[in-house]
Order: C-alpha cells, then structure tokens, then sequence
C-alpha cells in the first residue's frame, strides 16, 4: 500500500548550488488530474487520472490516499471505472483502446483491446457495459471471459460515462449532441431523455431515481429529472467537470484539474481534494511580466501567492486545443504548439485562435525568431521547423532526436534542445552543431544574457552554461521533474479528437526580475530559482 501527501514520492527537498535559491511558487497536486469517479466496495472513492496513468483511492472522511494502480504499471491512461460483483476492478483505458480488470489479488488482465477511445464503463446485475468516447463510437456489452463483445448502438456522438437507472435502462450522455439517451441493456431502440446541457458527460442516480450529470463546459451539476427531462442545478462548478459518484448519499464531483468537490446541499459545496496542475508543461512570460502556463487542458496566469486563474480550457470558444508549448507574443496574444499538431495564434480574451500550420507530428517547445518566424520542435519526426504566417512552414533541421525545447542566442542563433541526443545544438547555415553536450533528457531552455539554461529531467537538474567560456553549473538538483525515480512510464498515445500522443516537456521561463520558472511536472508544480544578492 501506497499512501501519499503528493503524487510524486521521489522525495520533497529541493536542492540550490551556492548563491541561488529554490522554491516552489505553486503547491504540488495530489493527483494527475481527476477524471472517471467510482465509489468501490469498500467505500473509497476510485480516482481514474488519464494522464498520470493512475488509479488512487480516496478515504473522503481521513482524505487519505491510497495508489491502487501506480504510474508505469500495467493499466494505461484510465478514464473510467467499474466494479464487479466479486470486488475486480475494470478501467477503461481511453488511449490504447483497451478496458483492463485489476483482480482483488493485484492481478491485470487485458479484456479487449480493439476498442477505441474505450470510455464510459459500468457494471449491471455482473453484467459489463462499456462505451467508446469517439465520433462514430460504439456501445456494448463485454463478455468478461473474453467472449465477442454484444453491440447495442453504434456510430455515437462521443458517448461517456454511464450507468443503469432504477428502472433497468442504461443512461448514457453525448458529448456530440450535448443530451442524454437511454436503450436497454439487452438492445433495442435507444430514446433521448433530455438535450440542451452543458455538454454532459458523466451519469449517475441518487437515492430517489433522479439523473445526477456533470456538464463538462458549463461546470454545472445538475439533477434530472428521467422521466420529464426536468433539470435543476445542484452547483456552478469551474468548467473542467468530469464525472460523479456517490458515497452513501454524498455526492462527490471530480475535474480535470484532480479537485474533488463534494456537493453537500443545492448551492452548496465543500472542496475534499484541492486541484492542481496536471504536468505543467509550456512556459512564457508576457511583455506585462506574468507568468503564463501551458498546461495541456488549460491555460493559466500565475498571480500573486501562487494563484492560478483560468484564461482559456479545452471547451472554452477559440481554444486551440491541448497545449504544449507557449511564448508570449505581445499584449494577451500568444503562439502555442497544440497536441494535435497545430501551431496556432491565441488570444485568449478574445476567445479565437488561427491555426497556423496543421498535421504535425508531436509538437513540444517553440520561441518566436528575430526576424518573427515562429520555430519549433517537432519531436515525432526529429525536425524544427519555421512557420511565417502566409509563407508556410520550413525545415530549419532535421534528423534529430526527439528535439524539446528551443530558444535563441544572443546573436540570433536557434538553440534546440536534443532530448534523445543528450545535448543542446545550435541551427546554423553550416548545419548542426553541438552546444552542450553530455546531458541526459534536456527539454526546456532558455536565453538571458551570455547563459544558457537547461531543464534536465534526466537528472532532475537545471544547468547553466556560459556560451562563450562553455563553463557550465548545476544551479538546481533534485528537482521534481520526469517520473518517479525506478518508473519507465508507458507513452500516452493520444485522445482523438481532442489530442494526440502525449509525452513530457519540461519548460523554463524568466521573469523581469531574472527569476527563473521551471515547470515541475512529475508533482504538478512551478518552482522559482533566484540567484542571491
């Protein structure tokens, strides 16, 4: 048993060389997001966390933790879950396709693994019902004995979580059509209880046979009425919302930011687990001298006292879609590098965004140029491009391994962060040519002054280097960067529509005052590194 304060566990000091100092700005999360919600036979509340390839279980009146599926293991990107008559556990694992059972005694099998985008999932009378959260996707019964699945609908709108009311029907929202249907569990012709939500994607029942959803863009809860239709909302939430279980007659509500709210009276809520970040990932700072943040699902401002405020989510209008990479562009507009492999302009006041280039292959860093070309890294095919808008994109370097993060030199040359080469490499007219070499997993960099800086979650170290002397200094260690210490986590592969394979990137940013930001993404935090005196 795993219990923990933190979801990383690769210890909590932080280390400074002499002279700098290191501190975390944002505290740690305690979980890799919160998605799929189910309360188990032992009346803990089962946390699927997608990203994390994690599940945790929660004790909502001791708030411990316990990881029940750890990070590396055998169960990938979870998204929802069930529980069988005889305690097993199933988890639908969104971006292999697959849906796995975790057996009382620790033991994982893979049930199907044919089945994309596998979603919603629910137990009924021991029978297993799973959903394929895609457009097109189906919906059936498993067989648990590994016997032809049994269709009961098919080409769905993005179904999600789902469940059998008091009546025997099998209740399942559309993120497509934004509505609630029904069918039978042996089949037949499926009925439309109630549309016009807020993009519903959980269903769950109370005491008294009534609908509990959570809207997913408009962050509210509602109560529905399944006979009528009739809606009323338990809660404004932050759009973010995922899914909802409930603990005897408390009802508990997750979001993507690993917050667990637990909705105790009509308008009336009580936070049992804090949200938090789930990596971060991309980070700039804006000519107004804030910290911004990409952190896949959402982008933040950091504000004072380590405050994160929502500027734009997945389901907000004009959001580019899942980011990576971001640079500050001017006044409330940046350039973002997408996981659907789109470089896009986004103004996030303005809620519009204006795809730049499109149909690239695993985005991570990106800088804005000297001369206003927009260069980035494309980690999928090894190269770095430039994108100048109406002129389309250009090779400036290929033949790279997995290159991160990139940056610009004091006379303009294009830094680029070779993760699966060890090094930094300078993009010139005579080619590539090594920076600094002998690193281990560099990702994000960054430029002030003669000095490199370089994220390293290989050693979980920031080094800086002199371009001109190339003396270089571990001005931080033991940082909380990559995977827990003895886990080789398993690739996310990617959630269509909504984003491609997803792997680590570590960025770095430097604030007006010579601050430096480091996105401290195996806990979920920002760490702050300042130099004495």
């Amino acid at each position: 048993m795993l219990l923990q304060g933190s979801r990383y566990v690769g210890g909590t000091s932080l280390g400074a060389a002499e002279g700098w100092n290191v501190e975390r700005v944002t505290a740690p999360s305690r979980l890799f997001g919160a998605n799929g919600l189910r309360t188990g036979p032992d009346g803990r509340i089962y946390v699927a966390q997608v990203t994390g390839s994690q599940v945790t279980a929660l004790d909502v009146d001791t708030l411990a933790l316990e990881v029940i599926s750890a990070k590396g293991g055998e169960i990938i990107a979870p998204d929802d879950l069930a529980f069988g008559l005889g305690g097993e556990m199933y988890a639908t694992e969104v971006m292999d396709g697959r849906v796995s059972a975790k057996s009382p005694d620790g033991r994982t099998r893979v049930l199907r693994d044919d089945v994309p985008s596998a979603n919603g999932i629910t137990v009924y009378q021991d029978r297993l019902f799973i959903n394929e959260c895609r457009p097109g996707g189906r919906l059936m019964e498993l067989d648990p004995g590994g016997g032809a699945p049994r269709m009961l609908a098919e080409d769905l709108p993005m179904p999600n979580a789902m469940e059998v009311g008091p009546d025997g029907l099998l209740y399942y929202p559309l993120l497509g059509t934004n509505d609630i249907w029904r069918i039978h569990p042996d089949g037949g012709t499926p009925e439309r209880v109630t549309g016009d939500l807020g993009v519903p994607n959980s269903v769950k029942f109370d005491a008294e046979g009534f609908i509990v959803s959570t809207q997913v863009a408009s962050g509210q809860v509602l109560r529905i009425n399944p006979r009528t239709g009739e809606k009323t909302t338990l809660a404004q939430l932050t759009p973010g919302l995922d899914n909802c279980t409930f603990v005897g007659d408390r009802l508990f509500v997750s979001s993507f930011t690993g917050e667990i709210t637990e909705i105790v009276a009509p308008g009336e809520t009580r936070t049992t687990l804090p949200g938090g970040l789930n990596w971060p990932l991309g980070l700039t700072v804006g000519p107004d001298g804030n910290l911004y943040l990409a952190d896949g699902t959402y982008l933040y401002v950091l504000r004072p006292g380590g405050r994160l405020e929502t500027l734009g989510m997945i389901f907000s209008p004009g959001f580019p879609g899942f980011l990576r990479g971001v640079a500050a562009a001017g006044d409330g507009e940046f350039v973002v590098t997408t996981a659907v492999g789109t470089v896009a302009r986004y103004r996030p006041a303005a809620q519009e965004s204006e795809v730049l280039a499109a149909d690239l292959d695993q985005l991570a860093g990106l800088a804005l140029a000297p001369d206003g070309a927009i260069v980035a890294a494309e980690d999928g095919t090894g190269r770095v491009l430039a994108i100048r808008p109406g002129k389309g994109v250009e090779p400036l370097a290929t033949g790279l391994s997995r290159p991160s993060g990139v940056a610009f030199g004091p006379n303009g040359d294009c830094l680029v962060a070779e993760a699966g080469g060890g090094r930094v490499v300078s993009l010139g007219a005579t080619g590539v040519d090594t920076v600094v070499d002998g690193l281990v997993d560099p990702q994000g960099i960054l430029v002030r002054g003669q000095q490199l800086y370089v994220v390293d979650p290989g050693t979980r170290t920031v080094t800086r280097v002199d371009l001109v002397s190339k003396a270089r200094q571990v001005i931080a260690r033991d940082l909380p960067l990559g995977a827990p210490p003895g886990v080789v986590p398993k690739p996310l592969k990617g959630l269509p529509p909504f984003s491609g394979p997803q792997g680590p990137f570590a960025g770095i940013a430097a604030g007006p005052d010579g601050t430096l930001y480091v996105s401290g993404d195996a806990e979920g935090s920002v760490l702050a590194l300042r130099q004495e005196g």
